[in-house]
């Protein structure tokens, strides 16, 4: 269901999180997923959505990358996140792995990093252009930087996550790659609206 540019839907504010009984269910699973996959699972599973992303972006047609779309809801995503495009998509995702590479890096040293976390404060601008291609790519090294030169992703210092509260650099590390995933499913209904 492709809406032109000058259509606003009605839409929950930024930040509003998601529903209770969703935002259970994704704090467990988050869990599991911390517990069970170490450090070199969790960057292949990084380095894979990646590469899914960049093949979304390259399958999309030029002309469309800045085209918003809304899109049913898929669980795990803010109801204001459902009206992006392709490159709104990249530009909140360079925002949350530069903050992530930021993250781990203060933790993994033992340093708490200032400041508070906010969905809100990394939803993207319909305004940004192609730029965003290459900065999102640069971003994913950040990621993969910063993680690579960790100390020790298991520090006891913890920054909080809105939804998933205080965590570690390791656990930094896997919502990075978790993040990744939901917005490329969330590029796949992009381009599915783009074709319909």
């Amino acid at each position: 269901m492709a809406t032109t540019q000058n259509e606003s839907p009605k839409l929950a504010a930024p930040g509003a999180g998601l529903p209770g009984i969703e935002l259970q269910i994704a704090r467990i699973l988050f869990a599991l997923r911390a517990w069970t996959h170490g450090r070199q699972r969790i960057e292949a599973l990084f380095q894979k959505e990646r590469a899914l992303v960049a093949e979304l972006v390259r399958v999309c047609p030029a002309g469309r990358l800045g085209e918003r779309v809304l899109i049913p809801r898929p669980r795990g995503l803010e109801d204001s996140s459902r009206h992006w495009s392709v490159l709104m998509t990249l530009e909140h995702l360079r925002l949350v792995n530069l903050a992530c590479a930021s993250i781990i890096r203060e933790l993994s040293e033992g340093r708490v990093p200032a400041g508070k976390a906010s969905t809100a404060d990394v939803k993207p601008s319909p305004d940004v252009t192609g730029a965003v291609i290459a900065a999102y790519e640069a971003s994913c090294d950040e990621v993969l930087a910063a993680v690579a030169s960790a100390k020790d992703l298991d520090d006891p210092a913890r920054f909080p996550h809105p939804w998933f509260g205080p965590m570690s650099a390791r656990r930094w590390h896997v919502l990075a790659a978790v993040h990744l995933g939901l917005h490329r499913r969330q590029l796949e209904a992009i381009l599915r609206g783009l074709k319909a």
